[in-house]
């Protein structure tokens, strides 16, 4: 991963969104030494944002069962069966 000071940023921002896209790497920006931010493509933000909306659902399904909240095969048939009508 490539490392740039907010200075950088400032003064060729173009040229490093025009890096960012093609190459989908990610860039830190660094502000008085110290990292600051992430430049990343869109479509790797996306996808960042969907894998984690992934693993928020499968830590609260873990969560679920942890504390016994789960039904049985036949509770979740029923319940499905009025919204699927």
């Amino acid at each position: 991963m490539r490392t740039e000071l907010v200075t950088t940023l400032k003064r060729k921002t173009t040229e490093l969104l025009s890096e960012v896209e093609r190459s989908r790497e990610p860039v830190l920006i660094t502000q008085h030494g110290l990292p600051s931010a992430y430049l990343v493509d869109v479509e790797s933000y996306q996808a960042q944002q969907k894998r984690m909306a992934l693993l928020e659902g499968i830590a609260r399904g873990e969560l679920a069962i942890a504390e016994g909240r789960t039904l049985s095969h036949e509770q979740a048939k029923e319940r499905m069966s009025r919204w699927l009508k």
